[in-house]
């Protein structure tokens, strides 16, 4: 067996469960908590300006007003070639000028991320050392760092305009195959009270990372969907899509929801913001449990605060975590 697998056993499906099959399919199942968590993205987003992102939001204006959702939101999937990316539109009802400034700077990314299940540390380098952030993703219950997986994103801020903003994270490699990770993240503004937001994460897998997509999907994510609606069933209801649509589409919507809950914490008093974002993630992901259920309440709230008091520990504190 590869010693990247054997190297890798401990860690669990980052969304999903432990396969409970031969010990292979374990050992597989530790690292597909990378695979399908993998942040950013191999498909290189297109930038866009201020004029083709107020264009996109014109051509979405039916499906942001109609949609599944209940709620002015567009997401879309997309695989090709060894490469897989999802990309959320959202009309957000608050201006630009608050927007922008809370979505730009790496310490405010690692109080975004830090909202999903899996992220288990998240740490912004210093101003001397270039602008890195450095993600640790691991199983969906408290665990010490050092049985994490550390990610290193670059930081960028690629546009900061009067009226349209984009930041991306990339990391050139991760585990199982796995490289050319990105989140590229662009806002522009609408109006004085509104602004359009587009969230695309991907990346791409070679032939180490398909095998162990293929045991995923061959076993506990067999039943797991995605959002978008490919038909429907005798009875009237919606089918979903599922495969590596569905794993993409799900972290998608994670991580949309992550930036929505701290777009909404930010008018409470800055003592009562974290409760604040991680009740609303977590009242965002329950929004859709047949997609994304994972943990109750009270299981969330108890291991996110353990992770967030590691994560604003000093560094010389956590590292022995």
């Amino acid at each position: 067996m590869p010693n990247q697998i054997r190297h890798h056993a401990s860690l669990i499906p980052a969304v999903e469960m432990w396969l409970s099959a031969s010990i292979f399919a374990k050992r597989v199942s530790s690292l597909l908590a990378i695979f399908f968590f993998a942040l950013v993205g191999a498909s290189q987003a297109q930038a866009q300006d201020a004029a083709s992102l107020k264009a996109r939001y014109a051509d979405l204006s039916e499906r942001l007003a109609n949609n599944q959702f209940q709620r002015p939101l567009y997401l879309e999937s997309t695989e090709s070639s060894g490469k897989l990316q999802g990309d959320i539109y959202a009309l957000v009802e608050q201006p630009y000028t608050v927007v922008s400034p809370a979505l730009r700077g790496m310490d405010h990314w690692c109080d975004i991320l830090i909202l999903h299940l899996n992220v288990k540390g998240c740490r912004a380098s210093s101003p001397t050392a270039g602008d890195t952030l450095s993600l640790s993703i691991g199983r969906k219950f408290d665990q010490p760092l050092a049985d994490a997986y550390e990610f290193e994103f670059l930081y960028k801020v690629v546009a900061a305009a009067a009226d349209y903003q984009q930041v991306t994270l990339d990391a050139k490699e991760g585990p199982l195959g796995t490289s050319r990770y990105r989140i590229a993240l662009e806002v522009v503004a609408l109006d004085a009270q509104r602004s359009f937001l587009h969230l695309s994460y991907a990346y791409a897998y070679g032939l180490t990372a398909r095998i162990a997509m293929q045991t995923y999907l061959a076993t506990i994510g067999r039943h797991k969907v995605g959002f978008s609606v490919v038909g429907q069933g005798p009875d009237g209801q919606p089918i979903y899509t599922g495969g590596t649509r569905g794993v993409v589409e799900r972290n998608t919507m994670r991580y949309y929801l992550a930036i929505e809950a701290y777009l909404d914490a930010l008018s409470a008093p800055a003592q009562e913001q974290i409760e604040k974002r991680l009740h609303a993630w977590h009242a965002g992901v329950e929004g859709y449990p047949v997609q994304l259920h994972e943990l109750e309440l009270g299981e969330y709230l108890e291991m996110k605060h353990k992770e967030i008091l590691r994560q604003q520990a000093p560094s010389s504190a956590t590292a022995a975590q």
